[in-house]
């Protein structure tokens, strides 16, 4: 795309940025079915006049808000050309993105196109990826240390992102097991008063980590990966006196975990094995007066060598766009009134590292 000063807009600071889509790349693919992501693009940039004739893609406007739609396109051809399509979301992320590292909000040099063709696993028809800055530095992250804390919101990709990385592991032969686990402490509830056998106390809670692995494997191929041990999922409870050797473990959950379990959990490292913990310290369903090891565990853990934190926002809800509002809104509302999730809590409930 090309910037030069606009010949009809007088005013001062003003510029006009022409763009011409390669032939190979039909438009639909850079402005959506029905010019879907034409329209995301010209309400993200209301000041900016944006014409389309033919293949060319023209932009008239403030010169700061027409160079960030010049590199908006740019980069959108850049993950064009990798085959990936564009869609609003990505679009919309992309803008994010640019505009954070504009106003000096972002640290790194990382670019839209590096964030959204980052490859993780394929798998039965699609393509894992991260969608945010965050979760491409969340993902590298696990590529680079042994322990890696994932603490965020509910739909930031934490577990999902981190049970792709233990698959490639194991498809690629870095490991020869997964390893899944959860604390077994749901919102108050317990497993005494679930029916059943002790297996099936245990199983709801471990439902999210089933569900995730059958969207990454063959689902004929789990009972048998998992008789054999390859995968095992379990209650955190039945990691204690074990050595995980040659393993890609995944703590789930563990805002839930106490500080002595979380301790338990972290000794269990073996030689050759890498371990993933994610967690949201906002939606803690331990009793009151119980401390939530994976707040303190920061305060211990930050700094030491070979052990990344990675902390995601709401910014990087990869739900409904309403599960991020609704982040925000809880968190506006807490600081405002000193409260958690909306409550009132006792001190264990308060205590800690707020992990932001």
């Amino acid at each position: 795309m090309t910037q030069t000063p606009t010949a009809h807009t007088p005013a001062q600071g003003n510029a006009r940025a022409q763009f011409t889509v390669p032939a190979q790349h039909p438009m639909v693919t850079v402005l959506g079915s029905g010019d879907s992501l034409l329209r995301v693009i010209e309400k993200a940039f209301p000041a900016t006049d944006i014409h389309v004739r033919g293949n060319e893609i023209s932009a008239v406007g403030d010169s700061a808000e027409v160079a960030l739609v010049q590199r908006l396109f740019d980069e959108m051809m850049l993950v064009l050309r990798t085959g990936q399509p564009m869609t609003e979301d990505a679009v919309e992320r992309s803008i994010a993105m640019l505009r954070a590292s504009e106003n000096g909000e972002q640290d790194g040099q990382e670019t839209p196109a590096e964030v959204l063709t980052q490859n993780i696993l394929s798998s039965r028809g699609r393509t894992i990826r991260p969608k945010t800055l965050n979760q491409k530095r969340y993902v590298d992250a696990i590529d680079k240390h042994t322990i890696v804390f994932g603490i965020g919101p509910a739909g930031t990709g934490k577990t999902y992102l981190a049970m792709a990385k233990a698959v490639q592991a194991l498809q690629s032969k870095q490991v020869n097991r997964i390893i899944l686990t959860r604390p077994a402490v749901e919102a108050g509830e317990r497993l005494g008063f679930l029916p059943g056998t002790l297996y099936e106390k245990i199983d709801p809670y471990l439902r999210p980590l089933y569900d995730a692995l059958h969207d990454m494997l063959d689902p004929d191929s789990i009972p048998r990966l998992m008789a054999a041990g390859t995968i095992e999922v379990a209650p955190l409870a039945y990691m204690r006196g074990r050595t995980l050797n040659d393993a890609f473990i995944i703590l789930d959950e563990a805002q839930n975990t106490s500080p002595e379990q979380m301790k338990m959990f972290l000794t269990r490292l073996g030689f050759d094995s890498q371990i993933v913990i994610t967690g949201d310290v906002t939606q803690v369903d331990l009793p009151d007066g119980t401390k939530s090891g994976l707040r303190q565990v920061q305060d211990i853990l930050e700094g030491v060598e070979d052990v990344h934190f990675s902390r995601l926002s709401s910014h990087d809800v990869v739900r409904h766009k309403l599960v991020g509002r609704i982040v925000d809104a809880y968190e506006k509302f807490d600081n405002q009134h000193g409260t958690q999730n909306g409550t009132h809590k006792g001190r264990g409930g308060k205590a800690g590292h707020k992990g932001k």
